[in-house]
């Protein structure tokens, strides 16, 4: 059960559909990731609802696309699986397209980007890489 995985899944499949939105269960790692999707400006928006049937949580996320219908999130790809888990330093964070795209770390301090974990000197567990 990787569901990280199958969260980035849905973002891809409802970004290649060029659905308006898609929603998936809620956890604080997809809230994190969610977050940092929407500074660097990935997404549109993001938000948590409750169901009315359950009481579960939920997020739903709002995509981004132009006038030309291109969304900004050309690949969104796992790294570190159950399986393998991919730790780096502050010094060892590789840097995605060369700064272009963005890394997401769980670290000590929470969920954040590459650039922000370099700037704060805290390594940590490479989630994704988007760009």
């Amino acid at each position: 059960m990787d569901t990280i995985g199958d969260f980035l899944t849905i973002i891809r499949n409802a970004v290649r559909a060029q659905k308006e939105s898609c929603a998936a269960s809620f956890s604080k790692m997809r809230e994190g990731i969610l977050r940092i999707l929407k500074n660097t400006g990935f997404i549109e928006d993001f938000s948590v609802g409750v169901c009315p049937c359950k009481g579960f949580r939920h997020l739903t996320v709002v995509l981004r696309y132009d006038e030309e219908g291109r969304s900004p999130i050309k690949c969104i790809e796992r790294c570190s699986t159950p399986g393998r888990r991919l730790y780096y330093g502050s010094t060892e964070i590789p840097r995605v397209l060369n700064g272009l795209g963005v890394g997401v770390l769980s670290t000590s301090k929470g969920i954040m980007r590459d650039s922000e974990a370099r700037r704060k000197n805290i390594g940590g567990e490479l989630i994704c890489k988007i760009w």
